[in-house]
């Protein structure tokens, strides 16, 4: 079941939930723009713009959730090195004006600061769910085909 953040109440009543993401994880995302091309007829307008995100929850309550971003606006992806540790510590989810924004990050106040180095998603909306069967290391968002190595 889908959860829809529509007011600072809900975002508060789901971060709490998460205990502001603290020792979670961004496991993998999925964005779908809603551009393709058939044998004789393209269709090159972004009309979903739509970023699905897998997130593995340290706390007790939840393992996994998935957010859904549409009308995706921005996303930074920054990613650390696998030199260096990436669980989140605290995440932000915050409005400015009639835009939604999450960001790795506790400290991020500004959506449109240009120097932040992590991730961070500004979308026209927001909707989340818990999701089973999620943890682990086997991607939640398969392919039709594997690639064969």
């Amino acid at each position: 079941m889908w959860n829809q953040i529509k007011n600072n109440d809900d975002i508060a009543e789901f971060m709490g939930k998460l205990a502001y993401f603290h020792d979670s994880c961004l496991k993998e995302l999925k964005y779908v723009s809603g551009a393709y091309i058939e044998e004789h007829y393209m269709q090159p307008i972004n009309k979903k713009r739509t970023l699905n995100i897998i997130i593995h929850c340290g706390g007790d309550n939840i393992d996994a959730i998935e957010m859904q971003f549409s009308g995706l606006k921005e996303l930074r992806l920054n990613p650390l090195s696998e030199r260096y540790t990436c669980e989140i510590f605290q995440a932000s989810l915050i409005f400015i004006g009639d835009d939604i924004c999450w960001c790795d990050s506790e400290d991020w106040e500004d959506a449109d600061s240009l120097d932040y180095d992590g991730i961070a998603v500004r979308a026209s909306s927001m909707c989340w769910r818990v999701v089973e069967d999620a943890l682990g290391s086997d991607e939640f968002y398969k392919s039709k085909d594997v690639m064969r190595s």
